[in-house]
């Protein structure tokens, strides 16, 4: 009997849509309660660990398959914020017991921001390379963290306090669109929702 071989192709998902879903979600309701419409954070625990961290975290391990160093450590290294940021939240709200939660100190907080601020920076620069809508979306990053680590500092905190959180609306309307795009543009097989072509600005 012959022997045959049959060599199947594996696909693997573009993670896109899941990723940036997960990131309009959590910003969404994280927003929602720096512009006051909402109260308190523990609402936001939970899209924070399951769509800002979770989500995240599976997009960027679909993102290493595709050898997207870009991609793998953007969905990582936001994945990973929103849980540091939820484990911060549930310490100083008593979760972990009274001692943690009285020697909390909000500027060790500041410091993580200034960290994702300056990480956020050289990824706004690789985002030129990538789509228009990504870019925005970095770009309005920037503006979230340098928010945030400037008000948790104490400098001109109310100012900064609404840069973050109108930076940070705006980061979840541009992550819907990005998500719906990547979803229907895929789905339909051409461009339905467009994304802009990189900037070419970049190059060897």
């Amino acid at each position: 009997m012959k022997n045959e071989q049959h060599h199947v192709k594996q696909v693997i998902i573009d993670p896109t849509a899941i990723g940036l879903f997960g990131l309009a979600m959590v910003t969404l309701v994280a927003s929602s309660q720096k512009l006051g419409w909402t109260e308190n954070v523990s609402g936001v625990l939970p899209w924070a660990i399951f769509l800002g961290g979770i989500a995240q975290l599976i997009a960027s391990n679909y993102d290493a398959k595709h050898n997207n160093v870009f991609g793998a450590t953007a969905f990582a290294g936001y994945g990973l914020f929103w849980l540091g940021t939820g484990m911060s939240w549930m310490i100083q709200n008593g979760l972990f017991g009274e001692v943690l939660q009285a020697s909390f100190d909000p500027n060790e907080l500041g410091f993580a921001f200034l960290g994702y601020f300056i990480f956020t920076v050289f990824m706004t620069v690789g985002a030129l390379e990538t789509n228009k809508v990504l870019f925005f979306i970095f770009f309005l990053i920037d503006f979230l963290f340098l928010g945030l680590f400037m008000s948790t500092f104490g400098i001109a905190t109310d100012f900064f306090h609404m840069m973050a959180a109108v930076a940070e609306f705006l980061i979840s309307i541009l992550s819907f669109y990005g998500a719906a795009a990547a979803v229907l543009n895929g789905h339909f097989c051409f461009t339905f929702l467009p994304i802009g072509k990189p900037f070419g600005i970049i190059k060897k």
